[in-house]
């Protein structure tokens, strides 16, 4: 089993084109309670992707921006892709393990959808 750190990685998918090598997604990695919580509130949007791990339910109360949020499982494939405004409630889903958000439309851009495995490589932890 992974052992997930606050951080920052790059994102990329396995159902890319089969004759162009999908590009990467710049990363942030949540995976402390305090950065969990954090998530994106009080931004005005994001240049690539948040992980937050563990997760399995999200919500978009105090958020500026509409969101696309994908569900994964353990082996980081997608359960499930939903669009959230703001002020919403995410339900909780039964497989999921953690939770990658996005500005609305991106996940489409990127091949996010269900069945899809994601793939992350960590980058550099944060100092302490």
């Amino acid at each position: 089993m992974r052992r997930w750190r606050d951080g920052t990685g790059t994102l990329t998918t396995d159902g890319g084109s089969p004759t162009a090598a999908p590009a990467p997604v710049p990363l942030e990695i949540a995976a402390s309670s305090r950065a969990r919580t954090r998530g994106l509130l009080g931004r005005d949007g994001i240049a690539g992707a948040l992980l937050l791990t563990p997760a399995s339910s999200v919500h978009t109360f105090g958020m500026r921006f509409a969101i696309d949020v994908a569900y994964l499982d353990r082996e980081l494939r997608v359960v499930a892709v939903r669009t959230m405004r703001p002020g919403r409630l995410g339900r909780p889903r039964f497989r999921a393990r953690h939770v990658l958000e996005a500005e609305a439309g991106a996940m489409a851009r990127w091949g996010v959808r269900p069945g899809v495995r994601l793939v992350c490589v960590s980058g550099h932890s944060p100092g302490r």
